[in-house]
């Protein structure tokens, strides 16, 4: 707001006062030609001088707003990078030891706030090369949980374990190393798409990258792209589709090669056909890797070896799909909701 003020003080007054100032000027100087004192050379010479002083005197009044506006930009700028870390390295910290992926979750709770829990008292054992789908309303807590496995927060009660080792023990970078995330938008740069694939893998050769987009169900459409590869994108991919930015955000996971694999609601924005395409490139990067699916659509559940149940941040159940089915309102609800979508779908196609 100060730099908006400024900006309408400043830019309107440093361009009026130079018009009267040469206003008056060329009065006197209209004058002195008239009465023979100064020649119609010396008048022109001097009224091109004047504009040249001009014109600096105007942009005097933007430069003012435009420092105005970079002095409360960089203020903003500063109090981000200035952020201290919610969650940081203990001083004994060493990498993650090797191990096939196996996850447990004892007595865990956790809040955003500490006088209000959305994790309660969670225990769940996801077995190495396993994939879990969790499922249950909004709010439930499904992301929370998930984000506890990479530490993208602390618990404030229990223990996270990957391999046996307390993730609180373990480096952030050798942690993260080894788990994939692939969200509901991935975020894209505004590089090429070998670089996109490649975030996280910088040395990766050209070869490994095309087998990545390959194991994607990505080459096809990159090969259609201008420059293949060497597409620039704009930012967060805003020239691709949503299905394509997907599939570009699972071939980065096939090729930094994790251990956990985390799909948060990875195909809820996309449609039918493209979701079957992003389906193939999941049943791939799942392979022998330990998964958890958050999901709300019922074909992406069925990617699943078990589902458990999340309410109020609880688990209400955990069983298979057809155990579930007969036991569970919750996951009732969400097969019948998938089976009418599916059929919509059909009638629509």
């Amino acid at each position: 707001m100060q730099a908006f003020r400024q900006r309408a003080i400043y830019v309107p007054l440093l361009s009026f006062l130079p018009m009267l100032a040469q206003a008056a000027v060329l009065l006197e100087a209209g004058r002195l030609v008239v009465s023979g004192s100064l020649s119609l050379g010396e008048f022109f010479l001097f009224n091109l001088l004047l504009a040249m002083l001009i014109v600096p005197l105007r942009s005097l009044g933007m430069w003012i707003g435009q420092a105005q506006r970079a002095t409360a930009a960089g203020e903003r700028i500063f109090e981000v990078l200035d952020e201290p870390e919610g969650v940081e390295d203990r001083p004994d910290a060493g990498p993650l030891p090797p191990g096939p992926g196996t996850i447990r979750f004892e007595d865990v709770s956790f809040g955003y706030h500490a006088d209000r829990h959305v994790l309660e008292d969670v225990d769940l054992d996801v077995a190495a090369g396993r994939t879990v789908a969790l499922i249950g309303h909004t709010g439930s807590g499904k992301t929370t949980l998930a984000a506890l496995v990479p530490r993208f927060y602390d618990a404030t009660e229990g223990r996270v374990l990957v391999d046996g080792v307390d993730v609180r023990d373990v480096t952030r970078r050798s942690l993260r190393r080894e788990v994939g995330v692939i969200s509901q938008d991935p975020f894209l740069f505004s590089a090429t798409v070998r670089e996109n694939i490649a975030f996280g893998a910088s040395d990766a050769t050209d070869a490994r990258v095309v087998e990545a987009a390959r194991a994607a169900q990505a080459h096809e459409f990159v090969e259609a792209l201008p420059d293949g590869y060497e597409t620039v994108i704009g930012e967060r991919g805003v020239t691709l589709s949503g299905g394509q930015r997907q599939r570009l955000a699972i071939a980065r996971a096939i090729l930094i090669d994790p251990r956990i694999l985390v799909l948060d609601d990875a195909t809820a924005s996309v449609d039918a056909t493209t979701e079957a395409r992003i389906r193939e490139g999941l049943r791939e990067v799942m392979r022998g890797r330990t998964t958890i699916i958050i999901a709300h659509r019922l074909s992406t559940i069925q990617l699943a070896d078990e589902v458990v149940v999340l309410e109020h941040g609880r688990i209400a159940a955990r069983g298979t799909q057809a155990e579930l089915l007969e036991t569970n309102a919750v996951y009732r609800e969400l097969h019948q909701h998938g089976l009418l979508e599916g059929l919509l779908e059909e009638k629509i196609a």
